[in-house]
């Protein structure tokens, strides 16, 4: 029987395998043609692996055998889903990046947009909406679907409740975003510094509205009267330019977004409206371009991803490619000619769906076939409608996707340094718009950045009551935001839900909120804060600090949970419901002390004069604000003075330690008693039924074994402290044992209660 063949790579690249060269027709050959492909799929549901494959392909920038392969899956019966063509589309959105040169930026610039601009679409923050990672969004981009992804910290953003542009709706999410409510103190702040822009705002809402119920005339005339009150509003103008698209005049709409473009190079919002416009009119091959274009400035554009994969999706489906054998459809992909670096040399194969693309995008649109009917390319008139409208200093970039022209071997080593120098670079954009390269290390000037500038904030207007919090009425300080848009300190808002999961101002329900249990704080609230408030918040800083201080203290003022007898070294697990209690648990964790006293309650002083301090290991936080809290017994103490704070009981403390014992005739004597209690305590436990010890073994682990050196620790043995746990004896006598300093009487002690039980197991 012949061993299994083992693969290997040769020097030239092909493979082959220990007992003999491989197949070339075999289906998984990197890079295999068109009948290769089909014939891994052959057998029924095979074109699982084939998409699979495709994917695995797309993973590793290998785009021409992963296009073969998603096409070769949908030929062989695979369902046409463009949601499973997401990592090919990443794929191509990378290649499309690196062959023009463009950088995207997770975090957008900040400077000239002043605090008060969206995150999303950079323009005015009208009607922001704080979402649960913190950061603010106007509501148009929200409720539009724009992002998938929040722009700084990349957590996915709430759906909106109607799906918008055609998104497909994303898993169910804590809450929608129609549950979240305006910021009320973003939004004051908008009204109160930037008054015209908001009113500007609002008249831009309302024309979405008029757009999204399809009543373009009416959107076409308000938005031209806008425009005529406020000529260099670039929304207002991309608001017309949809209601033109809607009236199918693509040209005016053509214009209108290339003289934004003009303004704005890298508004990858306008790039994704223009394909829009192409889509609708059928120019399938230019908005295929814009799109690209829109996800390479910002890749987690939704609609333009969306477009994408049902373009990839209907263009590889087997109706369209067979159609593209003959008339050649592909050739406006981009992108796609150079091999990845990592990967065998594909096979060539001219008939296969990527030796067409790659031969097509080597060719000018105008030298292709004419138009087709379902193809991609219908490019002389499309090129008809962007040039009547066309921004020559604008439009490069795109122009080298669409219509890039053939070129010498020396000519393309031209172009591929020029592209390789683009990657060492930046692009900035001047006042005027134009494009400029900007060398590595140079930081843009605030006039640079692209944004919508709303200028400084008047100083009579910065008022420090608009930064307060209704709770503790002192100036924010980390500030959050409910879904119901209220903000708060971040602790005042937790105290508050310890008590009910309501928000305080409205009383809507929390519940979904306080399960979440993120209490993320609102970043450009707390941004505006430092940035106008500077001298206050040091002030408020230097209060939260003081106070902070006074509850890390471990001797005054301890926290003290009045519950049960705990003891050092033994794990005592607390289920924690009362107000009080979550308030206490939580600051021993915010501090960083993680710790507070054990005491058992005394009808005369409230709380016992000895205890135990307890380390928190972990705390499970339920989604009704319970907790179960893991910790373990540390320190003994004995209570000084008793307080009270925020309803729960503190203490001034000394810590208790065993007095070590220096004669070497009491060293011997204590080892003997100690040697002997501890063989009484392991025969008493062996002798208890299986079930009872079963549970104290579940319940407090096994027992610690013994010591070498009897004083090493201030609290003696550790097993002593376990067997008074688990013995079942009144607290107040455990108490009594708790307090001694002396480990010989400790001994005495307990040796004294296992005879006396080891006398109940011999009845």
């Amino acid at each position: 029987m012949s061993s299994p063949a083992v693969a290997r790579a040769s020097p030239g690249g092909n493979r082959e395998t220990a007992g003999g060269p491989r197949s070339r027709n075999g289906p998984w050959e990197v890079g295999g043609g068109g009948e290769r492909l089909e014939r891994a799929g052959a057998e029924p549901g095979r074109w699982e692996l084939l998409l699979r494959r495709g994917e695995l392909l797309a993973l590793g920038g290998h785009l021409k055998g992963a296009l073969e392969a998603f096409a070769a899956a949908l030929r062989r019966g695979a369902p046409a889903r463009p949601e499973r063509l997401g990592s090919l589309v990443d794929c191509l959105v990378f290649s499309y990046r690196l062959r023009h040169g463009l950088r995207w930026s997770a975090a957008p610039a900040a400077g000239a947009a002043g605090l008060l601009s969206c995150l999303g679409c950079r323009g005015f923050l009208s009607e922001p909406v704080t979402v649960p990672c913190g950061h603010s969004y106007c509501r148009r981009c929200l409720l539009r679907e724009l992002r998938a992804r929040c722009r700084l910290c990349r957590d996915r953003l709430p759906p909106a409740a109607a799906a918008a542009e055609g998104t497909p709706r994303p898993p169910p999410l804590a809450a929608a975003i129609a549950d979240f409510r305006t910021s009320v103190v973003l939004n004051h702040l908008a009204e109160k510094w930037f008054p015209g822009q908001r009113e500007r705002a609002r008249a831009a809402g309302r024309l979405g509205e008029l757009l999204h119920q399809g009543r373009y005339r009416e959107a076409l005339a308000a938005a031209c009267d806008a425009l005529r009150a406020e000529p260099s509003d670039l929304t207002l103008k991309i608001y017309r330019a949809e209601s033109y698209a809607g009236l199918q005049e693509f040209k005016a709409a053509i214009e209108d977004l290339n003289a934004v473009l003009f303004q704005l190079p890298n508004w990858p919002e306008v790039y994704f409206r223009k394909g829009k416009v192409l889509q609708d009119a059928g120019f399938l091959g230019d908005a295929l371009q814009l799109f690209l274009q829109c996800l390479a400035l910002d890749e987690d554009f939704a609609p333009a991803k969306l477009q994408v994969e049902k373009i990839l999706c209907d263009l590889l489906s087997p109706e369209n490619v067979k159609e593209g054998l003959k008339e050649s459809p592909w050739s406006s992909l981009p992108c796609i000619k150079n091999k990845p670096f990592g990967f065998p040399s594909v096979v060539e194969d001219p008939h296969s769906p990527g030796e067409l693309i790659l031969k097509q995008t080597q060719e000018r649109p105008e030298d292709t076939p004419g138009p087709v009917k379902g193809s991609l390319n219908r490019a002389r008139s499309a090129q008809a409608i962007n040039s009547a409208a066309a921004v020559p200093a604008r439009e490069d970039g795109l122009k080298r996707v669409s219509s890039e022209p053939l070129l010498s071997a020396q000519g393309k080593g031209v172009l591929l340094k020029r592209k390789l120098s683009l990657l060492e670079q930046d692009m900035i954009i001047n006042e005027d718009g134009r494009n400029k390269l900007k060398k590595q290390g140079e930081s843009p000037s605030e006039d640079c950045v692209f944004s919508l500038a709303y200028g400084d904030v008047p100083e009579e207007l910065i008022d420090v009551s608009d930064f307060e919090c209704s709770l503790c009425m002192r100036l924010f300080f980390e500030p959050v935001t409910t879904p119901c848009g209220h903000s708060f300190c971040k602790n005042c808002l937790e105290r508050c839900l310890d008590h009910t999961p309501y928000c305080p101002l409205c009383k809507e329900s929390l519940k979904e909120y306080l399960a979440d249990r993120r209490y993320c704080v609102t970043q450009l609230l707390e941004e505006l804060i430092v940035k106008y408030l500077p001298d206050e918040l040091s002030e408020r800083k230097k209060i939260y600090d003081e106070e902070t201080a006074e509850l890390s203290h471990l001797t005054k003022n301890v926290p003290i949970f009045v519950c049960t007898m705990a003891y050092p070294t033994v794990p005592c697990p607390l289920h924690v419901f009362e107000p009080r209690y979550r308030l206490m648990i939580r600051r021993s964790i915010q501090t960083g002390t993680k710790q507070f006293g054990m005491c058992v309650s005394d009808t005369q002083n409230s709380f016992a004069d000895y205890g135990c301090m307890l380390q928190i290991r972990n705390v499970h936080f339920l989604p009704d604000g319970r907790s179960v809290v893991d910790t373990v017994g540390g320190k003994r103490f004995r209570v000084l003075k008793r307080g009270m704070k925020d309803g729960y009981c503190t203490a001034d403390i000394e810590y208790l330690e065993d007095v070590k014992i220096e004669n070497g005739d009491e060293i011997q004597s204590l080892r003997e008693l100690h040697d002997l209690v501890y063989s009484q305590a392991c025969s008493w436990f062996q002798n208890l039924r299986d079930r009872f010890r079963s549970q104290i073994l579940q319940h407090f682990g096994s027992m610690p074994e013994r010591e070498e050196n009897l004083q090493a620790t201030p609290n003696g043995p550790a097993w002593c402290w376990w067997l008074l746990a688990v013995l079942p004896v009144d607290p107040r006598y455990q108490l009594s044992v708790l307090s001694m300093k002396s480990l010989e009487e400790r001994l005495t002690k307990i040796q004294h209660i296992l005879t006396y039980f080891s006398r109940d197991q011999s009845k």
